[in-house]
């Protein structure tokens, strides 16, 4: 087997920084001194390029951390490495930096990129004519596959404008598996619904002196993918560390990369799930087959790895898990999570049992205290309320609260609200949505309840109720499971968060005025709909009456949690393992509606669970450039019996600020 390029020492040593280990605590564990090849950098990935006069190029950082951009160099299939000059010296976490090529670019031509030390870091190669508008990657900033845009271009944003509908049935094919330890064999998956043929298709390394070989000539067999199929073939060129490999379609236009640092490619680098988000290093190499998933991982370029950390604990008597229902798969070429890799169990065994439910599950909606970020507010299905503080680097009840939660009940002190989702709204109040009355579960009780958090006793009863449960005629068919697909959950979205992003009333057809509605206070709720996604938004009026403002089309079936991030500036709905574990940013769109921006995976090291509440610290909290983001468990199954994550319900990581 010929041997893959050398890399230097120093990329070596500097690999051994590439796992961001983040605890609870919020702190960020200290990095290695400055190395010619900076940590993180396999995760920017070349997102746009033209070549059509300016020859701008757009790079995208997949990765969580920022990554400085100096000394780096660009070619193309003529000039040698010439150093460029980018918008900003160091590409953020989740940022765009664009340059305009030092060198013309042209017809049928490639550009590479390479760290200051000559590492490459990724590449792209297009045919005659096809970077002209330009060739953008459709699907994910930084990880979708290489297309021809068919709209303007997008340099410093998003590329989801610039994706042809549809999409060729070649962009569906994606590198899914690669292995760098003699047998280099590498695995494609094909997303699409027909099958691809790819015997004249090539590949190539990171060696800027290899030229492309075909998969014909490697593999013989490996003529067509089929649809939700595998083909594999072994890299005749070596594949070794801190490397890459670029799949090129017949026409010579990239198709689809990675690139991997020391050791990232042993046993093998797999994306998770199969065709989608990023890869991680697998702990088992499953060649012609589902990649396995499983262990400690990570998403964010290849090589980096994830723990979970912290639980154990025993079952107590009335705690039983529940393992989770509805698996579905998140979109092909969803990004991965752009926080920190490590993810910690945040709570005890068991520790949300109550008197009316036999089991320690249903733990739901998270919300932030705004005004006291040290507060974690939580809601569980079977009608208690959570007031969590920090003890020892858990959550746990605030006693001086109470320390075993508090009671909700319906207006005039009757029920058991499903109560499934919270937010804290303007006046620091709570507002709790519910689905049914538990005492009568076979109708729907679509309700935002308004809870003063500094009342007495051991039971709340709302100082408002807004019933809804008229809007949604297709919950109310006697059946339990319908009447069980209401309100998950719901967030409190600033008037001026709303009015400074220009945002249409759809009642008037004109800019939002909040003074055309003096009783509703100082923002709207939006509440998200589990039956197909939507989110409903309302005017809680001061009165116990309410205004509709139509819905929000989230992009996904279901929706289990709601939030306004003040950090992002975006609302973030969250879907559990019936969507692939995802969140999806909205943001006020071009024409004032309120539209998807950009959804993330979870962490690869959490449990693929009924995951339905989540929660983001403020920004105010950030310590090193992260802050805490929290998910809740609605079954505490974790990764099932036996395991140190059974039972529990609450886990922290970190977001980038």
């Amino acid at each position: 087997m010929p041997t893959s390029h050398p890399r230097s020492g120093v990329a070596t040593a500097c690999a051994a920084a590439l796992t961001l280990s983040v605890l609870l605590t919020g702190t960020v564990a200290a990095q290695p001194a400055a190395a010619a090849t900076p940590a993180g950098y396999q995760n920017v990935r070349i997102n746009e390029v033209t070549s059509s006069g300016n020859d701008t190029v757009e790079l995208y950082n997949t990765g969580p951390t920022a990554v400085s951009l100096s000394g780096w160099k660009t070619s193309d299939d003529n000039f040698s490495p010439q150093a460029f000059t980018p918008s900003s010296a160091t590409i953020a976490a989740g940022g765009f930096v664009t340059f305009n090529s030092p060198k013309g670019l042209g017809d049928s031509d490639k550009l590479v990129l390479y760290t200051s030390d000559g590492t490459v870091v990724d590449r792209v190669d297009w045919a005659t004519g096809a970077a002209k508008s330009a060739i953008a990657r459709c699907g994910g900033d930084g990880t979708g596959a290489w297309v021809v845009t068919t709209a303007a271009t997008t340099f410093g944003a998003a590329n989801a404008p610039g994706c042809p509908s549809p999409a060729p049935a070649s962009s569906r094919i994606r590198i899914n598996e690669v292995t760098s330890n003699g047998s280099d064999i590498v695995e494609l998956y094909n997303g699409g619904t027909s099958a691809v043929a790819v015997g004249s298709w090539k590949y190539v390394d990171g060696d800027t002196a290899h030229t492309p070989v075909s998969l014909a000539s490697s593999s013989p067999s490996a003529t067509s993918v089929p649809a939700g199929g595998y083909v594999t073939f072994n890299s005749t060129l070596g594949l070794g560390d801190n490397d890459s490999l670029f799949l090129l379609d017949a026409n010579g236009t990239s198709v689809d990369s990675v690139t991997w640092a020391t050791d990232g490619a042993k046993p093998s680098d797999e994306r998770c799930a199969d065709g989608a988000g990023w890869f991680r290093t697998a702990t088992t190499a499953t060649p012609g087959g589902a990649n396995s998933c499983s262990g400690s991982g990570g998403g964010g370029g290849g090589g980096q790895t994830g723990r979970l950390l912290g639980g154990g604990g025993s079952l107590t008597s009335g705690c039983t898990p529940e393992a989770p229902s509805g698996t579905g798969s998140a979109p092909a070429g969803t990004p991965a999570w752009p926080g920190g890799l490590d993810v910690t169990i945040a709570d005890d065994v068991c520790a949300f049992t109550t008197s009316t439910g036999p089991e320690g599950r249903d733990l739901s909606g998270l919300a932030f205290d705004p005004a006291n970020p040290s507060v974690l507010w939580a809601v569980k299905n079977k009608n208690w309320l959570y007031k969590l503080v920090k003890s020892n680097g858990k959550w746990v009840p605030d006693p001086s609260w109470s320390a075993s939660g508090k009671q909700i009940r319906f207006a005039g002190g009757t029920g058991q609200p499903d109560s499934e989702g919270l937010t804290v709204g303007g006046n620091g109040h709570l507002y709790v949505t519910s689905e049914r009355d538990n005492t009568s579960n076979t109708a729907p009780k679509d309700t935002v309840m308004e809870f003063d958090p500094a009342a007495t006793g051991t039971t709340l009863t709302p100082l408002r109720q807004w019933d809804m449960t008229a809007q949604f005629p297709q919950l109310d068919t006697g059946s339990k499971d319908d009447a069980n697909l209401g309100f998950e959950g719901v967030a409190y979205v600033p008037d001026s968060w709303l009015t400074a992003n220009g945002w249409v009333d759809p009642r008037t057809g004109s800019a939002y005025a909040p003074a055309a509605y003096p009783l509703h206070g100082s923002g709207l709720f939006f509440a998200g709909l589990e039956w197909d996604g939507t989110l409903h938004v309302y005017g809680l009026n001061s009165d116990g009456t309410y205004t509709t403002f139509g819905t929000v089309a989230t992009g996904k079936g279901s929706v289990m949690d709601v939030l306004f991030d003040a950090g992002t500036q975006r609302i973030v709905a969250t879907c559990d393992n019936t969507c692939g574990e995802t969140h999806t940013s909205l943001k006020v769109g071009t024409t004032g509606a309120i539209v998807p921006d950009v959804t993330y995976t979870n962490p690869a090291v959490m449990p693929t669970d009924n995951l339905e509440g989540f929660a983001l610290a403020p920004p105010s909290t950030c310590v090193n450039g992260a802050r805490e983001a929290v998910w809740s468990d609605d079954g505490s199954y974790g990764f099932g019996s036996g395991t140190s994550s059974f039972g529990h319900a609450l886990y922290s990581g970190t977001f980038p600020c």
